[in-house]
């Protein structure tokens, strides 16, 4: 059904509804066990499910497919995600019809990646250029005159916006004037600013559904790399509540579900918004948490009619609602402790997961998690890039040789830049513990671009390596990885046959498709953990053959996008399309985490030193 019609279709006293946004995992494994977690979040009853799009058409097949399960197999009207810049010729129209086979009704039509350059950027469809071209391509069409399309807005203004906030309404009203028929906005926390552009809105003429879309802080780092990536104005209040608990990762995941209820009440009393838009990012404990806490999960509502409506209902005054009532988070944790004690059930990730399906991702890790969780990958909301034309230019400036790399990636670990295309972030103290090292890698030509230090058994509030609840322990083993010429990926190999001892793992792959391991297959390298009070050990990273893989193939993307940004042909292209193609992506990790020098001693001292 379509949205805009399901909306409409509500009476004035309906409470309001919500909708979950999800992202194709990057693993199979991890694609299967979310449509569990789909299923699991289904019983909440949304309005509606959407799936996101990767910049340029990236997860076309996985963002389908999924959206064509969701749709067919839990019978939930789902809205696919849509850019359109960048896109091959004709490949709109493919993905459109591919939508409407599988049922689809509902469209989020978006920009997505913005053009490089206007002196020599060249559309690869030149029909599309922004989203107002996409939602009139649509509706010009009578094949595609059954979908339902919405757009996006910007409530803290669009972060590669080049005109004023009057501007961007304009813009908006066009799209809706378009056939826009609903909104979904980017995420905010401000929600004062909401409610102000909320009026400058209405006050433009638009009258479609403005639907927030409200993501709950999951850890301290993703919420500052999110925020970052999509310009969000994050209030001082929030920041000083975050800072003192940031080493908590429950604390914090604690303090977005209670921000996430406040913001969402104050939006439907004083702002009046139909309902809200979940960002997810694909982890659920948070969103079933919200949802309860704002007496919004189906479970609350029968149980609570079932008991202002059954005459004869007694129940002691002192009784809290809660413990009459069986949500989602409380079946989960029900169904979590009977588990427990039964060692030879197999749970949907396999038998033996540290954590139950619900939540062995509570906090996400980035790149490095279990590939089998569906939160596994590091998702770009909505389609869009995380370079700029302007941070390429005037941070990483125009590189023609492999020495103007070297500089660039040793003036990043010199802290005299903020960042490379491949550390969105300055060098965190973390990696300052190991900085000697990786300055000694990287002069030599080997650019690294991921590490981290040994830690055996650091307090879990230590300021720079702890995380997890107060009272716990975490450890680490050294990894280090980096980009090296074939020849080297051959030494290295060579030097962990004859010299690691079983302690070294190294894992290699190329932009062909080429891999090298010395790890059994299956084999799975827990780098990062943790021991705290009446919790089970956590493994927070973990490094294999398949999440290798997937970042592999990510990181030689980032070549490719930075060379994007230079004109075909000229030297700065060649130069990184040439590095993209030749060299290759290697990862190193030594096992004993008690000698915080023994990764360096053996890439650096032995009978054949990698690295003079």
């Amino acid at each position: 059904m379509k949205i805009s019609e399901k909306i409409a279709a509500r009476s004035p006293d309906s409470p309001p509804f919500f909708t979950f946004e999800f992202f194709p995992p990057k693993t199979d494994q991890g694609f299967e066990n979310l449509l569990s977690r789909i299923g699991r979040l289904n019983t909440l009853n949304p309005l509606a499910v959407s799936i996101t799009w990767g910049a340029g058409g990236s997860t076309r097949g996985r963002s389908i497919e999924l959206a064509g399960l969701t749709q067919a197999e839990y019978n939930v009207d789902t809205i696919l995600h849509l850019t359109c810049t960048n896109m091959e010729e004709g490949s709109i129209d493919s993905a459109l019809h591919d939508a409407k086979t599988r049922g689809i009704q509902n469209i989020l039509a978006l920009r997505g990646d913005s053009p490089r350059g206007d002196e020599y950027w060249i559309p690869t469809d030149p029909r599309f250029n922004h989203a107002i071209d996409l939602v009139k391509h649509i509706r010009s069409k009578p094949e595609f005159s059954d979908f339902c399309v919405g757009v996006a807005a910007y409530p803290d203004g669009h972060p590669e916006s080049e005109t004023d906030e009057e501007g961007e309404l304009e813009y908006l009203k066009q799209k809706v004037d378009a056939g826009a028929e609903f909104i979904f906005t980017q995420l905010f926390y401000d929600v004062d600013g909401f409610l102000n552009w909320q009026k400058k809105v209405k006050a433009k003429g638009i009258q479609v559904p403005i639907i927030p879309g409200i993501m709950p802080i999951q850890t301290y780092a993703s919420f500052l790399r999110l925020t970052k990536l999509c310009g969000t104005k994050v209030p001082h209040s929030v920041m000083s509540d975050l800072v003192p608990i940031r080493h908590d990762d429950q604390k914090v995941k604690d303090y977005g579900v209670e921000l996430a209820i406040k913001m969402i009440h104050r939006l439907t009393t004083e702002g009046k918004v139909p309902g809200v838009h979940f960002c997810t990012l694909n982890l659920e404990k948070s969103v079933q948490r919200v949802i309860e806490g704002l007496g919004w999960a189906s479970g609350q509502k029968l149980a609570n009619r079932l008991i202002a409506e059954t005459p004869g209902t007694i129940i002691h005054p002192s009784t809290p609602v809660s413990e009459l009532v069986i949500t989602p988070h409380s079946a989960t944790d029900t169904a979590k402790n009977q588990l427990a004690a039964t060692a030879s059930i197999e749970s949907e990730a396999g038998k033996g997961e540290l954590n139950n399906a619900a939540t062995w991702d509570d906090f996400p890790n980035g790149r490095f998690g279990d590939f089998k969780s569906p939160a596994y990958g590091d998702p770009n909301p909505w389609g869009s890039s995380q370079i700029s034309r302007n941070q390429v230019l005037s941070q990483w400036g125009n590189p023609t040789t492999s020495d103007d790399l070297t500089s660039i990636f040793l003036r990043y670990l010199n802290s005299k830049l903020p960042t490379t295309p491949f550390s969105p972030q300055p060098l965190s103290p973390e990696s300052l513990m190991i900085f000697q090292h990786l300055e000694k890698l990287t002069r030599h030509s080997w650019w690294t671009v991921g590490s981290q230090p040994a830690v055996n058994g650091a307090e879990s509030t230590n300021e720079v390596v702890g995380w997890g609840p107060k009272g716990g322990y975490v450890y680490q083993k050294c990894f280090v990885e980096f980009f090296v010429e074939e020849s080297d990926v051959e030494s290295i190999e060579k030097k962990v046959r004859d010299e690691g001892g079983g302690w070294v793992d190294y894992f290699a792959g190329n932009l062909k498709g080429d891999f090298k391991t010395n790890t059994s297959e299956g084999g799975r390298d827990a780098v990062t953990w943790g021991v705290f009070p009446g919790q089970e050990i956590a493994q927070s990273t973990i490094i294999e053959k398949e999440s290798f893989l997937a970042w592999k193939d990510e990181a030689f993307g980032i070549w490719a996008e930075w060379g994007s940004f230079y004109p075909p042909e000229s030297p700065q292209r060649r130069l990184l399309d040439a590095v993209r193609e030749k060299r290759w992506l290697v990862t190193i990790i030594h096992h004993d985490f008690q000698d915080s020098s023994a990764l360096w001693k053996f890439l650096f001292e032995g009978d054949h030193p990698l690295v003079a």
